[in-house]
């Protein structure tokens, strides 16, 4: 494993994670699913993807609890409803700022949490995929999973009492990896790196088998634009 921290000392080898999944309004999300959704499909299938992503995190034996931070309310109503906790974002200053502040939330109530920040886009996501990298992250005061492309991230971890720093967006593996956070290299962790921005990311977590929600919504949403 690439690391460029040493290993967290002091803390508990399987903590139970609470995790910070962040989703913007609906109607803004997605926009480079363009070539494969219309405008109507594309909110529906972002709620879908979170939905997915929440369910099977909270259905993960590593996982405490969920903090969704987001504005929306009718993701929020449809979230809380899986056991998700909402937190509004209050700074509405971008992702990383909703992520700091989700992560602040958490640490208010449980101060001594370990925290992990989550891409909401996995609709694919494995609880015990999730549990894997969950395990590894545990090792060090902070880690990270790049997504399927190797670019950007799609999991950044905090140990109890370190800061968590996220540094989504873009090319956000080297800002992570600078920030002297540990590098997961798993095998066979391949739905929690798959998020969903473009066409191409679509077909592969349909590919990898997507949960029921997206499942739904996409052939639903196919047959009508078929129609």
């Amino acid at each position: 494993m690439r690391t460029d921290g040493e290993p967290a000392t002091n803390t508990d080898p399987t903590p139970l994670w609470s995790l910070v999944v962040p989703l913007k309004p609906l109607v803004l999300a997605k926009s480079r699913l363009a070539e494969a959704a219309d405008d109507i499909l594309r909110p529906h299938l972002a709620l879908a993807f979170a939905q997915d992503t929440v369910a099977a995190a909270l259905a993960c034996p590593a996982v405490r609890g969920v903090a969704v931070v987001t504005d929306d309310p009718a993701a929020a109503v449809e979230l809380a409803a899986l056991g998700a906790r909402i937190v509004p974002d209050a700074p509405a200053a971008g992702l990383n700022a909703a992520l700091a502040h989700g992560a602040e939330a958490v640490r208010a109530v449980r101060p001594a949490a370990a925290v992990a920040a989550l891409n909401a886009d996995l609709p694919a996501l494995r609880p015990a995929e999730l549990a894997r990298v969950l395990a590894t992250a545990s090792v060090f005061p902070r880690a990270f999973l790049t997504d399927a492309a190797g670019i950007g991230t799609t999991f950044l971890s905090a140990a109890p009492g370190v800061e968590l720093r996220p540094a989504f967006g873009g090319r956000s593996r080297l800002r992570h990896m600078a920030s002297g956070a540990a590098e997961i290299l798993l095998d066979g962790v391949d739905s929690v790196r798959q998020d969903v921005d473009t066409g191409d990311d679509l077909k592969a977590a349909l590919a990898l088998g997507v949960g029921p929600r997206t499942a739904e919504r996409w052939q639903s949403g196919v047959h009508v634009m078929d129609g």
